[in-house]
């Protein structure tokens, strides 16, 4: 059965709205529930009516899409739309689900919302909660093993994959979602800070302000600081008091 999604179109051109909509058209599953011609638009935008997904330009003034992208929910699906292909890495870095050029095909803009229709239902409140204490059983790079989740120090988005960094300094890629470890992780040792990082609280040496109300985050024994958005301080610090 095909999904359904409510979205919204963020371009700071009419016409590449315009174009985008027309384009939409044929996809009798993707409903447009309105549009945003900035930054700041599209953040009211998207507390107003709740989007599944957004076509996220990314050349905007003010606020750009990698702006917005870093104050949504990271359960909305977002394909950035965008004139330059020098972002397209980090596109994928912030765990955007794909990257289409304009001026947008009918086959690219197809291939993209197959993909969207390929991802899993994750059950995630199906699976069980993990203990401070637990191993758990994956496929760490090539081979089976167990890592200890009092072990990680850190995880970040890795496109399909997520990237965890062990007390040990060693890096392996596991086949999980950042919402699944969020949703598992025990709430009291670990905490989002990013659309694209989760860090073990115990492994904090310090915060540091930074600009637009956002964070540096330095692990003990790390040298570079993770970047923690400003929607997530708030809830780090109930945390840590």
């Amino acid at each position: 059965m095909t999904k359904s999604y409510k979205a919204i179109l963020v371009d700071d051109e009419r016409l590449a709205r315009n174009d985008l909509r027309l384009l939409l058209q044929i996809h009798e599953n993707v409903e447009i529930l309105g549009e945003a011609a900035n930054g700041l638009e599209a953040l009211d935008l998207i507390k107003e009516v709740s989007p599944d997904l957004v076509f996220l330009d990314i050349q905007m003034p003010g606020v750009n899409g990698f702006d917005v992208l870093q104050q949504i929910s990271s359960d909305i699906k977002v394909i950035f739309v965008t004139a330059f292909d020098e972002y397209a890495l980090r596109a994928f870095e912030v765990n955007a689900l794909d990257y289409l050029l304009k001026p947008v095909s009918p086959k690219r803009l197809q291939q993209s919302l197959e993909r969207l229709e390929q991802l899993p239902d994750e059950s995630i409140e199906e699976l069980r909660a993990l203990e401070y204490h637990d191993r758990l059983l994956l496929k760490l790079d090539t081979s089976l093993g167990f890592l200890k989740i009092s072990s990680i120090i850190c995880i970040t988005s890795a496109g399909d994959y997520s990237e965890v960094l062990t007390s040990t300094k060693k890096k392996v890629l596991v086949h999980k979602s950042m919402a699944e470890w969020e949703t598992r992780l025990p709430t009291a040792f670990f905490s989002r800070i990013h659309r694209t990082t989760i860090v073990n609280m115990e492994g904090i040496d310090r915060l540091e302000e930074w600009f637009n109300n956002s964070y540096r985050v330095y692990m003990k024994g790390i040298e570079d600081p993770y970047v923690m958005s400003r929607r997530y301080v708030a809830k780090l610090k109930q945390k840590l008091s």
